[in-house]
C-alpha cells in the first residue's frame, strides 16, 4: 500500500469558500473601483489561480455583482431603519443624508458608496450592475417619501440622490466626516420647506 498522496487536480483550494471570497475583495473593488481592480489582482488577493476565479464567479461582472449584493446587505446603509412611519419624513431624511455621510468617511482607504461610486465605471457592464443596485435604494426613497407626500417625492427624491452622490464623492476625494455632516445638515434644511 502507497503512502504517497494522490496529487489534487488543479483548481480551488480545498478550504475555498465563494462568500468569503466576495467579502475578502469587497474592500478591493471598493477602494480602487471596478476599472482598476483585474483578475489578476483578484486571484492574487484569494491565492488561487485563474481557472479557479472563473469556475467560481464565471467572469470579473459577476464577481462584482455579487460584491455589490453582500455591499448592500452589509454594509450600505439601512435605509428600512432610517425610513421610518412613525417619524416625519424631513427628519428621517434628514437621518439618512448623515449616515450617508457617516458609512462613506467610515473608511479612509475606501471612503464613498461603492454602488455609487461604481456608476461612474468605464465599464458599461459594471455601470449597469451598480445602476441597478441604485435604483433600488432610490425607490425606497421615493416610495416612503410618496406614502405621505406625493406630489413632491419625484423633485425630493432627485434632491437626496442627488446630495448622496455629492457626499459620496467628496468622501473619494478625502473630505473628512466633519466637512460630510456639514454639507448633509446644510442639505437637509432644504427639506423643510416643500415637506412643512
Amino acid at each position: 500500500m502507497s503512502t504517497t498522496e494522490c496529487p489534487r487536480a488543479p483548481g480551488r483550494p480545498r478550504n475555498f469558500d465563494p462568500e468569503l471570497a466576495v467579502a475578502k475583495v469587497q474592500p478591493l473593488f471598493h477602494a480602487h473601483g471596478y476599472d482598476a481592480v483585474s483578475v489578476a489582482d483578484v486571484t492574487e488577493a484569494l491565492s488561487i489561480k485563474p481557472p479557479s476565479f472563473y469556475a467560481a464567479f464565471g467572469n470579473k461582472i459577476g464577481l462584482y455583482e455579487r460584491v455589490l449584493g453582500r455591499y448592500v446587505q452589509t454594509d450600505a446603509i439601512p435605509f428600512d431603519d432610517i425610513l421610518r412611519s412613525d417619524k416625519p419624513v424631513a427628519e428621517c431624511l434628514a437621518a439618512l443624508l448623515e449616515e450617508a455621510a457617516r458609512r462613506y468617511a467610515a473608511d479612509p482607504h475606501a471612503a464613498g458608496c461603492l454602488v455609487l461610486e461604481g456608476m461612474h465605471s468605464n465599464d458599461p457592464q459594471a455601470r449597469k450592475v451598480a445602476r441597478d443596485f441604485y435604483s433600488l435604494a432610490e425607490h425606497k426613497i421615493h416610495d416612503f417619501i410618496a406614502q405621505r407626500h406625493p406630489n413632491e417625492a419625484d423633485r425630493l427624491t432627485d434632491y437626496v440622490s442627488t446630495t448622496m452622490l455629492g457626499l459620496s464623492g467628496k468622501a473619494r476625494c478625502g473630505h473628512s466626516l466633519e466637512r460630510l455632516l456639514a454639507s448633509a445638515r446644510i442639505a437637509s434644511l432644504g427639506l423643510r420647506h416643500p415637506l412643512s
